[in-house]
């Protein structure tokens, strides 16, 4: 019988599901119709690979060529299905032995001449593969990517050529030994030392670095703000493996590629505020990543966070929640991992120097609150942590860093406080919730009659007080402490008493003292 079946697999956000290639080669006028729901470049495929096997030598079958990708209600984009289709077709023919064809998968775009070219998504590709316990035939330039899964049976390839004669067994291939990316590079291109003053700020940053804790820096332009903002990676302690895998997959079926000379760094993100909703959660007729996906384990800085459309804003607040982003359309819904540490920074009125001794703001008061509208009040509450960057006084410029605290230090003393996290709940503090929030924020019967006094003259939601718990609890392991004391919940309520008396300040706060509304 002349039919083939050669395995391969789609992308479907991060899954590779399986699509099982089924050639057929029939009686009747030569013909070649492919089905099973392929888009346009998966129908292109088969001038491709006409081309591709008569230029390598094989012989094309002038007979009626069915090729059906099963299942056929899942959509099949891309150029990954050139090889498989090629393959079934040699072994519907018999041209290559169609036996050895059930422990492979294949993957990869034909040029005319027979060549293999790289393809997108391919560590998804080879994850799936490794846990189907089959091995994986894939072009060399997509070795490195599809390496990255650690004991994977790769067999990279330059030509179809080279495909065939290891199937026939003529001329085998060898396995593919993968680069090792175990050592980083931890020495910080900016450092935190680089940045004079501003030690609130900066011991803000350390504790948002410690328990995972979003951050909002407002000041007046000049004050340091995207300086500290870009620096807090360098203090920041690496990746896991397993986190290294899944930003590497995130980036890998995006259009930016896997980046090897930043493996096990964490992301940074840094979209510009005209950037549209699509682009920071992703989405697309096909759809990709957007930038709050691109930060996952990273950090998604937010520059001039006014100027973004308020609309674009609101998309960030059940991702902030709950860490992913879903993305539905009309043939699939995909979700997205989305675990991003916000980062944010802006100014406290439109001309920038609202309360600023060093100049005049020119803004009315109805401008200075119009201004500070733009930001939600929800969106406010999922912000663990808020602090003023003011201007630095006179002289501070003619210092030098030697009296600074370089990221080298900070690192250690967050490292430390993750490493207490991970071992007390197997997690960050800003990821604790339910039980495990309950049973790690214990507080003694007088902290907490503190506490719930103080929210209630501040009148802060529910959520805050959950946030202020958390980053006590980060404040307290950054003292090696076991248990939270007065003083680490009034350190983590400065964070957010803070940002209420600022508001307070620019007569907003005169009608609505007290009640937590928008900044």
């Amino acid at each position: 019988m002349s039919l083939a079946i050669v395995y391969t697999r789609a992308s479907l956000g991060l899954h590779a599901p399986l699509v099982t290639v089924e050639v057929h080669l029939g009686k009747g006028l030569p013909r070649f119709s492919i089905v099973g729901l392929p888009e346009t470049a998966v129908k292109e495929s088969r001038e491709r690979v006409r081309s591709a096997l008569l230029n390598s030598g094989f012989e094309f079958p002038a007979r009626r060529t069915t090729i059906n990708l099963a299942p056929a209600d899942l959509p099949k984009e891309g150029c990954r299905f050139d090889l498989p289709i090629a393959l079934g077709i040699l072994a519907a023919s018999e041209q290559i032995p169609k036996e050895v064809l059930a422990n492979y998968e294949f993957a990869g775009e034909l040029a005319l001449t027979g060549e293999l070219r790289p393809i997108k998504a391919s560590l998804p590709f080879a994850l799936a593969t490794h846990e189907a316990k089959r091995a994986f035939m894939l072009p060399r330039g997509c070795a490195d990517e599809a390496g990255l899964i650690e004991g994977v049976a790769l067999y990279p390839a330059n030509h179809i050529l080279e495909v065939s004669a290891h199937l026939s067994g003529e001329q085998l291939l060898p396995t593919y030994t993968p680069a090792p990316h175990t050592t980083v590079k931890t020495t910080a291109e900016l450092d935190l030392k680089d940045v004079y003053g501003q030690h609130h700020a900066k011991r803000a940053l350390t504790i948002a670095a410690a328990g995972g804790h979003s951050l909002l820096m407002a000041g007046p332009p000049g004050t340091g703000k995207t300086m500290l903002a870009s620096r807090l990676p360098s203090i920041l302690p690496v990746m896991s493996q397993a986190e290294s895998l899944e930003s590497a997959a995130i980036a890998s079926i995006s259009h930016h590629g896997i980046d090897y000379a930043r493996w096990r760094k964490r992301p940074f993100r840094a979209p510009h505020h005209t950037a549209s909703a699509i682009a920071l959660v992703g989405g697309g007729s096909t759809p990709r990543p957007g930038e709050i996906s691109l930060a996952h384990h990273g950090v998604l800085f937010l520059d001039e966070l006014p100027e973004f459309q308020r609309r674009v804003l609101e998309v960030l607040r059940e991702p902030l929640e709950s860490g992913h982003i879903t993305i539905s359309r009309a043939a699939q819904q995909v979700q997205f991992p989305a675990q991003f540490q916000l980062i944010a920074a802006m100014n406290p009125c439109p001309c920038g120097y609202y309360g600023d001794p060093r100049g005049q703001c020119r803004c009315t008061t109805e401008q200075v609150q119009r201004y500070q509208n733009r930001l939600s009040g929800p969106l406010l509450d999922r912000i663990d942590m808020h602090v003023t960057v003011p201007a630095l006084p006179p002289g501070s410029f003619q210092k030098t860093g030697q009296d600074e605290t370089p990221s080298c230090t900070l690192r250690k003393q967050v490292e430390q406080a993750r490493a207490q996290q991970h071992q007390r709940s197997q997690t960050i503090n800003a990821h604790l919730s339910g039980e495990t929030l309950t049973r790690t924020c214990q507080l003694a019967p007088g902290d907490r009659t503190f506490l719930d006094d103080a929210m209630q003259k501040l009148g802060l939601s529910a959520r805050v007080y959950h946030r202020v718990l958390k980053v006590a609890r980060t404040i307290a392991d950054l003292d090696n402490r076991d248990a939270i004391h007065t003083a680490h919940l009034e350190e983590g309520l400065m964070f957010n008493a803070s940002f209420a008396h600022h508001r307070a300040q620019t007569g907003d706060g005169k009608q609505r003292q007290g009640k937590k509304g928008v900044y």
